[in-house]
């Protein structure tokens, strides 16, 4: 019964797209006390992401890290919600990591997932959310909860098709061009180290911590 005004509070705050899902089967042991997820999503500049033309730059860089500063403030509201309603809420991060010993480059909680399971887009090629309202250029944030949360919408499959736009622009060779398919691993279709250590090239963009190039030639950003 709260989710619109959770959405309104949200979206009346920067958020683009707000959604809803139960994760509980997706948690660890630890944090199935918190089994309703709420994803934040912010779409990147236009303007900003059409300077990657085959390259991070500074200018994308910079705007991707506000972005993340900017979702990680609306977790912050959505938190102080949901506990003046009685219950608790954990943020994740919209730029998380942590080490792993059966896998690098994982994060807490993968917004992705929430973000699939809330109907807000499917994970495409690349292994990026791509939705239907704001492309691939989105970056998100998480807040798990034990706040009783209706699911927003359905879980929506890869509809790249035969498209292998990203897989060619790859200059990782990160992407397989399989299809995702929920459930399935994401080295399936994407390797997270080899992506890692291509960024890391960038040293002058940002230390190495973004690329972008996959959602540059991303066909449905030019839907929008």
């Amino acid at each position: 019964m709260y989710e619109n005004e959770l959405r309104a509070l949200l979206m009346g705050a920067g958020a683009d797209l707000v959604g809803f899902s139960c994760v509980r089967d997706e948690l660890p042991e630890e944090l199935k006390i918190y089994p309703y997820a709420i994803t934040i999503v912010r779409k990147l500049a236009k303007a900003v992401t059409d300077t990657i033309q085959g390259a991070p730059t500074m200018i994308y860089f910079q705007h991707y890290r506000m972005t993340n500063t900017k979702l990680d403030l609306l977790a912050l509201d959505a938190i102080s919600f949901i506990e003046k309603q009685g219950y608790l809420a954990l943020p994740i991060a919209a730029s998380q990591s942590t080490p792993d010993e059966k896998e690098e480059y994982k994060g807490v909680f993968p917004h992705k997932t929430g973000a699939v399971k809330s109907g807000l887009g499917f994970i495409g090629k690349s292994g990026v959310l791509i939705t239907e309202e704001c492309g691939s250029f989105v970056r998100l944030a998480t807040v798990l909860t034990d706040m009783p949360l209706e699911p927003s919408g359905e879980v929506h499959y890869s509809k790249c098709g035969t498209c292998t736009l990203c897989r060619d622009a790859c200059p990782a060779h990160a992407i397989t061009g399989e299809e995702y398919i929920p459930g399935h691993a994401r080295k399936e279709i994407f390797d997270a180290k080899k992506c890692s250590e291509h960024m890391k090239t960038y040293k002058h963009i940002g230390r190495g911590a973004v690329c972008g190039i996959c959602m540059s030639v991303c066909p449905y950003n030019k839907r929008i």
